[in-house]
């Protein structure tokens, strides 16, 4: 079974910056759609962030677009998020979760996969605090 483990995350003050680490092991990135999410306290989950298995696409929320860049190392197998300009309202929970590639085409790494988070596997989660 696939195992996603999140790091990197901390505090920081407006318009710093974090990068996040997804490893992952036990499925290749070949073979995965990873999509990063975050979870605030009494804020609906929001998808932020996706990179596709067969190209490389990314797809990124509207609120981190021209902030947050999302990557990949396949032979490192993991996948990661550096995120700058931080401001308080990206605190959160930050978590990434994998799509077995080709079980519903073109549709986790879009903004109805990043509503509906149908993901196969995913981490723990990471917190990340932006302070005024």
């Amino acid at each position: 079974e696939a195992q996603l483990v999140e790091s990197g995350g901390g505090s920081v003050q407006t318009g710093g910056s974090l990068r996040l680490s997804c490893a992952v092991s036990g499925i290749s990135l070949d073979d995965c759609n990873i999509g990063w999410f975050r979870q605030a306290p009494g804020k609906v989950r929001e998808g932020v962030s996706c990179i596709s298995s067969s190209d490389g696409s990314t797809y990124y929320a509207d609120s981190v677009k021209g902030r947050f860049t999302i990557s990949r190392d396949i032979v490192r197998k993991t996948v990661y998020l550096q995120m700058n300009g931080l401001n308080p309202e990206d605190t959160a929970v930050y978590f990434c979760a994998a799509e077995i590639a080709g079980f519903v085409p073109d549709y986790f790494c879009t903004e109805y996969g990043a509503r509906d988070g149908r993901w196969h596997y995913r981490g723990q989660g990471t917190q990340v605090t932006v302070s005024s």
